[in-house]
């Protein structure tokens, strides 16, 4: 099958997914925690939410972005479950796929610990407040919220530049005091690169923001943490990607257990979405080598436009 037409069947199998699903949930009765009422049989949404995890896990490989972030807003906008349970999934969905890569970047000297553990003592500790906060709120305040942040996040996903080597004319004395440097093996140079940051004090400021957010709506923060450190700290877009990426087992996991700890975490939603997601990773990993990306980018902010518009009238009470 060549690459368009497989990227045909998966737009479309997403947009068949969505319509049924608006439609039945069209047809539910008032809403129970943490499922809806509802005249379809019990497995048929474990079923549809392996089915569409597997499809964002392609799309969130090709086009560069979390799993989490496209999980949440999607599968709150468009499955019968309460938006607490899926906050909940959406955080193990983010650390399922951050603990699988962390050893490798780890290892392969891209993801640093000198940068990474700083930053995930604010953002964890942050990340605790907001998924107490979230659970707080009302669920219209959420659902408002939640949907104003991805429409943000899809301004800043189509607008943010990157820059594969900052220039850093001087580290700052808290980098510098904490040891935040590195130096790692860059292919395409056939070299090694030697880096270091600034600006960490607004950065570590930044992360407290972060973190509450990635808390509150279960989203993960690949989306803001490597535009941070990247183009705020200066920090290489490799370590960037990679180190974003070994925070979330962090981050996830403290923001996790709060939502653990208050029962909001159901294996009936939880488990679909890994193996989904997961699988699906696994072979976008394959298609990614003949993809265009800036083709899959854009098919994927589009797909966040209109679930953060939909969660943005659902919070609002003008799309049920």
């Amino acid at each position: 099958m060549k690459l368009k037409t497989l990227l045909a069947v998966i737009f479309i199998s997403i947009i068949s997914l969505i319509a049924v699903n608006v439609f039945a949930s069209a047809e539910t009765a008032e809403p129970l925690a943490p499922v809806a009422a509802s005249q379809v049989a019990w497995w048929v949404w474990p079923l549809a939410l392996f089915i569409v995890t597997f499809i964002l896990g392609i799309l969130a490989v090709l086009g560069g972005v979390g799993g989490g972030v496209l999980f949440v807003p999607i599968v709150g906008g468009f499955f019968p479950f309460n938006l607490d349970f899926v906050r909940g999934a959406g955080l193990l969905v983010a650390l399922a796929g951050a603990l699988a890569a962390g050893p490798g970047l780890l290892r392969r000297n891209l993801a640093s610990l000198r940068l990474a553990l700083p930053v995930a003592v604010i953002a964890s500790a942050a990340a605790i407040g907001g998924a107490m906060i979230g659970l707080a709120l009302p669920q219209n305040t959420v659902q408002t919220l939640l949907g104003a942040t991805i429409l943000m996040i899809v301004v800043i996903m189509a607008t943010a530049k990157k820059s594969d080597f900052p220039q850093v004319p001087k580290p700052d004395a808290l980098s510098q005091s904490l040891g935040i440097m590195g130096i790692y093996r860059e292919e395409s140079l056939g070299k090694d690169v030697e880096w270091n940051v600034h600006r960490t004090p607004q950065g570590l400021l930044l992360f407290i923001v972060i973190g509450i957010m990635a808390g509150m709506f279960g989203l993960g923060a690949g989306w803001a943490n490597v535009p941070v450190l990247n183009l705020l700290m200066g920090a290489p877009l490799k370590i960037s990607i990679a180190t974003s990426k070994f925070l979330l087992s962090i981050t996830d996991t403290s923001a996790a257990w709060v939502y653990l700890n208050q029962g909001a975490v159901l294996p009936i939603i939880v488990v679909p979405s890994v193996v989904g997601i997961m699988l699906g990773s696994m072979v976008g990993v394959k298609i990614l080598a003949k993809a265009k990306p800036k083709a899959i980018k854009w098919m994927v902010i589009g797909l966040l436009l209109f679930a953060g518009l939909r969660a943005l009238l659902k919070g609002l009470g003008i799309w049920k």
